[in-house]
Parts: structure tokens; sequence; C-alpha cells
């Protein structure tokens, strides 16, 4: 085994001198950096072997110093620990997330430090088989086994993140009990207009069973309205809690983003298509031929242009609504005019800062919350980048019946988007960066595209 290179980035002259003794003595060299600037100054021309990085210190902290080690090609594989008075579990979460391999402390032992130079393969195993002995621990009394287990104390904490679990559990329940009902009660709808023009087109033909038709079709319009009643107010609830999303993503947009956002049906007008009527100078509607009903007016045409994006809030499925009713409109435009070719479907998934743990489950803090208290970076659906083909049922029947009426002519493929094509950028890791401004771009990021090609 050749010489080994340690790199010490520190600004305090006793703890870089301390470090370095420990690691002479196992016959490595050691370089030292008093900031992260100079550390990243001599990486331009040297490598170590391992890297020892404060946190705390003037200028570019430590966890900026990895960001900008790891982000670099030739320097991203050197393994680096970081060597600070901070500690905790959630520390250490931090400082893996962002590419750090362990946590050292300050007051550190040199046989704590053989042991990590051991598993970076940085020297020879030297435990001997006396120090695998086993040796039998005795076992108390069952007298004495209540004073040495005792129960856990149910904590503040604690209950807070059961709290905060159910809420995520029921917000996900809700939101998947409204798509679904959502779904089904436009089946009826649907059904029930059907059975109604068929039974109007039949009233010139003496059919016995036109009236048996009208009333069924009469009791299904009846029992739908009273199911629109229940999902009506969770539909717009949803609708405002994406505008809101898209808001915070673009606060630039203005009142036209907010436009576009809650009545998609006045977006701009393709190129070479007649624009749309405002509300103030719309016809007045006209009374139909055969039902006597008003005429429902046209939705305004898509501009298939560029990419429309829309907003996915977190924790909700990417193709569910009011998505849904973006692509559903986009079918009926290409329906109408005889379109052929592609329809891509990209799903991108913001990383989001994260309270919890993998065996409860996560959840949003709250905005004001710091960005280092946060215990992950996770996008909102893990799945999202490697599963694009898992999509709700009512988006596989709205697929089913645009494909069986455009014969075939358009393929829609279903992808996932690349991580690092951003919406917005993240902002810059810093002590006074909270969870809010984090989520607030990582909301940005969590979308879907939609191109015509």
């Amino acid at each position: 085994m050749g010489v080994k290179r340690a790199l010490i980035v520190d600004d305090s002259r006793s703890a870089r001198t301390f470090l370095s003794r420990i690691l002479e003595k196992y016959e490595i060299d050691v370089d030292s950096a008093e900031n992260a600037e100079q550390a990243i100054e001599y990486l331009g021309t040297h490598r170590p072997d391992v890297i020892f990085m404060d946190h705390l210190m003037p200028g570019m902290d430590g966890f900026q110093a990895v960001q900008a080690i790891k982000n670099n090609p030739r320097t991203a594989m050197i393994p680096i620990l970081m060597y600070t008075s901070q500690e905790g579990e959630l520390y250490l979460g931090q400082a893996r997330a962002l590419g750090a391999v362990g946590v050292l402390p300050k007051q550190i032992k040199p046989t704590d430090v053989s042991k990590v130079l051991y598993q970076l393969h940085l020297v020879p195993d030297r435990r001997t088989g006396e120090q695998s002995t086993f040796r039998a621990v005795s076992v108390p009394d069952s007298d004495d086994a209540e004073t040495i287990v005792a129960p856990k104390p149910l904590t503040d904490t604690a209950l807070r993140e059961h709290f905060a679990e159910l809420r995520r559990v029921l917000v996900a329940s809700l939101d998947s009990q409204t798509d679904r009902v959502t779904s089904d009660v436009r089946m009826i709808l649907q059904d029930a207009q059907a059975q109604v023009e068929a039974a109007q087109q039949a009233r010139a033909r003496p059919r016995p069973s036109a009236g048996p038709w009208i009333l069924a079709a009469a009791a299904l319009a009846l029992a739908a309205a009273s199911a629109v009643a229940w999902w009506q107010e969770a539909l717009q609830r949803q609708a405002l809690s994406a505008e809101v999303s898209a808001l915070r993503a673009h606060p630039a947009s203005g009142p036209a983003a907010r436009t576009e956002a809650v009545a998609p049906s006045v977006a701009t007008a393709a190129p070479g298509a007649t624009p749309a009527a405002s509300p103030a100078t719309a016809a007045p509607l006209t009374a139909s031929a055969s039902a006597g009903t008003p005429a429902a007016p046209k939705a305004a045409t898509l501009d298939l242009s560029q990419p429309l994006v829309e907003i996915v809030p977190y924790g909700a499925e990417p193709l569910a609504e009011p998505r849904l009713d973006v692509l559903r409109q986009l079918f009926e435009q290409l329906t109408a005019e005889s379109f052929r070719g592609t329809v891509e479907i990209k799903s991108y998934s913001g990383r989001f800062c994260l309270n919890g743990n993998a065996a409860d489950g996560f959840s949003l803090p709250p905005d004001e919350s710091p960005f280092a208290k946060c215990d992950v970076l996770a996008a909102a659906n893990d799945d999202a980048a490697t599963q694009p083909q898992r999509v709700p049922l009512a988006f596989a029947n709205l697929l089913g019946e645009f494909r069986n009426r455009s014969h075939g002519a358009v393929d829609v493929q279903l992808l996932a988007g690349d991580a690092t094509a951003l919406a917005a950028p993240y902002p810059q890791v810093s002590e006074a960066l909270t969870a809010g401004e984090w989520n607030r771009a990582a909301s940005a990021n969590n979308r879907i595209e939609i191109r015509v090609r």
C-alpha cells in the first residue's frame, strides 16, 4: 500500500495540529487549509485520499464546501468526513445527504480515527484473533429486570410526529377519494347525457321503450346532482392549492398567471387559430334545436407551440385532477383537428425538505422552520422517476377513450423528466435559509410538462 495523503480543512490551528499528529502515527502525509476557499484551490492541483472538513468557518462553510467538491467530477469520489463539534442524528443525516461519509467529533480518540481509516481502506487491518474473542455477559436475575428496562416516555416531539403523519395520511386519503368520486360522477353524467340524446333522437319514432330510457336518465342525473354538491368544494380547494403553489413558484406572473391557472378555458389561442371571444363580448347562447337547452360555450384553443406546464402539489398524483382537465381539453382539441403525431407527458419531481423517518413516514415542516432541521431531502414521489407508467384509473380511462376516437393516430408517451432540468433554481444553503423558501422552489419543480410533436 502506497503512502496515503489527507487534507484537513479547519480555521483552528490547534484542531489541525491535534488531528495531524494522530494521522501521522498511521504514516499518512497531511496537508492543511485554513478555509474552504483554500481547500478548493488546493484540490485544483492535488488529489488527497481523504478530506477532514470543519463546519463553521469564515466565508464558505463546511456544507457549502462539500457541495462544491461533490459537484466537481474530478473531486466527487474523494471521501469527506465532517470534523466538527456539531453532533446528533439530524446533523449526521444532513451531512450524508450532501455527500459526506460520516462525522468525527473534535474531541476524537485515536481508536476512532483508526476505525475510520480502516473502513476507508487507508490503513491495513490490524485486528487479531484476540480482539474478536467472544466473552459472555452476565444476565441479571429476573427480579432485577424491572429496574433495567424502562418504558420510553411519550414526548411532545413524538406526539407532533404522530399528528403530522396522521394529517399526511388523511390528506392523501381525501385526495384519492375526491379523484375517485369525480371520475365516477363524470362517467355517470356522460352516460346520462348520451342516453337523453338517444331518447330525443328516437322521439319522432313511436317506441315503447323511449319513456323508460328518459326516466332512467333523469334518475341518474338526480343521483349525480346529489353527489356534485359533495365533491365540488373539495375540487375547488384542490384547484386553489395548485394556484397558490404556482403563484409562489412564479411570483412575477401576476394576475395573468392566476387567471390561466383558475380558468384554462380563456387561455391564449394557438398561432393561426381564431381568437376566442372574451366573456364580455361573447355571443348569447343559442337554443339547441333538439333539446331546447342553451348550448355550452366553446373552450378556448390551447397554445401548443410551447410546452404546457402544470404544477403538482406535494403528495398529489401527477395525472389526477385538475391536471386531468387540461389533458382532457388537449385531447378534445387534437381530435377536432384530426392531429397525427406524438404527445409527450413528462413528470418532474421536486426535492422537498421533509421531517420524519423511513419507518413512520415524512411530512412537510412549517415554512418558518430552519432548513438545517430538515431530516431529509427527497422527491415528492420516490417512484416517479422509475415508474412513469403508473397512472390513476381516471387517466387510464381518458387515454383509452382518446385512442379509440383518434383510431391510433396519436401516440401518447409517459416519460420521466430529467432531474437536472429545473423550472426554478433551489436557494443557496445557509444558516438563514428556511424550509418554506426551499419548498417553494421544490413546488415549482414538481410538475408535468406536455409537448405535442
